[in-house]
């Protein structure tokens, strides 16, 4: 069965794993989901993550989670742009999520950044997702 959403998955799986204390979670690998968990990684949200190969085309993503003080180091994580309801964003209408403190993910024409990045170079794009 295919997926239709695979960002909402994985995003769903990282807060399942995180209330259930998990140490990593697993989805469906895509070129999608890889950057934007470069970007949580850079960001400091998620340990990491590791691509493997399961055969017959197929490969996951393994995501460790991260915790501080025995609590999840991501409160929330938010789906932005749905596959029926696209939300984009020129640079100077980026919006910033609890006061600055969180990050939103976009996809761009210079490929997926966050916010401030996409301050930086001064480009806006779709925002995929929030994290705070």
């Amino acid at each position: 069965m295919s997926m239709n959403d695979v960002l909402s998955d994985m995003i769903a799986r990282i807060k399942n794993g995180q209330r259930a204390m998990l140490q990593e979670v697993r989805c469906p690998a895509s070129r999608l989901l890889e950057a934007v968990l470069k970007v949580l990684e850079s960001e400091g949200y998620i340990g990491g993550f590791s691509r493997q190969d399961l055969g017959t085309g197929r490969s996951e993503l393994q995501i460790s989670l991260k915790y501080h003080e025995g609590e999840a180091v991501i409160k929330e994580i938010k789906r932005i742009s749905r596959p029926g309801r696209r939300v984009y964003r020129a640079v100077d209408k980026l919006p910033k999520f609890h006061n600055g403190l969180g990050i939103s993910v976009l996809s761009t024409s210079h490929g997926v950044m966050s916010d401030f990045e996409a301050r930086q170079t001064n480009v806006g794009g779709e925002v995929l997702c929030s994290v705070f």
